[in-house]
């Protein structure tokens, strides 16, 4: 957190300027092959999650949506048709080859009027306070070197009242299924990683960072000391991932 001149990168320790560049090395690799890895990796599911999020949240015509770390576009995919034509969805994410895959993808699906990209570091937005009615952020919440910082930015630029959605890797509801599950994370997803996209390190430091992820309740926690209130949880496939949801004071 801040203050500290080390965090984590996956199970490693590393000086705490280097994490934003490593984490870029990371999604730079993966970023062509990152939709694929996703679906032979959940078999799908994460679209379900994905689906099951965006239908939690009340999105009105005329809304400004910002969706952190939203580089593949798939939250705003689904945000963004609500909007009736009216509003807008700012998609944001550190990464520049996650960006231009992520526009590719929405603009051969026609979604072009309505949504603006945005290239910045999430512990550091560029929008005035209150400027959004709702922020969500999908499974990149974990990625970023000061948790509670982009918390608290995240919850800045939301208006009062304005809803906030995290969904993320989190952790088994049922502690028996842990060995299984820990041996399919380490033992095979880093492998699928080699075959598709040759970079067996990357989908490694990915597994490890959700181990390293804080629990369903301490997240929680974090988001109501950011300045969410009403905040609850909903586990996804046994609590393999989780959304968060709250609102602003």
């Amino acid at each position: 957190m801040a203050g500290s001149t080390t965090t984590h990168f996956g199970f490693t320790d590393i000086p705490f300027s280097e994490k934003v560049g490593r984490v870029r090395e990371v999604f730079d690799s993966v970023a062509d092959k990152y939709d694929l890895m996703n679906d032979l990796m959940s078999v799908g599911v994460h679209r379900l999650w994905k689906q099951f999020a965006v239908r939690r949240l009340r999105v009105n015509p005329g809304d400004r949506l910002l969706d952190v770390a939203g580089g593949t576009g798939d939250l705003a995919r689904l945000m963004h048709p609500r909007l009736n034509g009216k509003g807008s969805v700012t998609i944001y994410d550190i990464n520049g080859s996650m960006l231009n895959r992520g526009r590719e993808k929405l603009t051969n699906l026609g979604m072009v009027s309505g949504i603006d990209w945005i290239q910045g570091d999430a512990e550091e937005l560029p929008f005035p306070d209150n400027s959004f009615n709702t922020v969500t952020i999908g499974f990149g919440i974990r990625n970023v070197t000061q948790i509670d910082v982009a918390i608290k930015e995240m919850v800045r630029v939301l208006k009062p009242g304005g809803q906030f959605l995290c969904l993320e890797f989190s952790k088994l509801a049922i502690p028996a299924l842990q060995p299984a599950y820990d041996a399919y994370s380490f033992n095979i997803l880093p492998e699928i990683g080699h075959y598709v996209t040759q970079d067996r390190d990357s989908y490694q430091y990915l597994v490890e960072s959700i181990r390293r992820f804080p629990n369903q309740e301490a997240f929680k926690t974090m988001l109501e000391d950011g300045g969410l209130y009403g905040v609850r949880y909903h586990n996804l496939s046994l609590g393999v991932a989780a959304i968060h949801f709250g609102r602003k004071v």
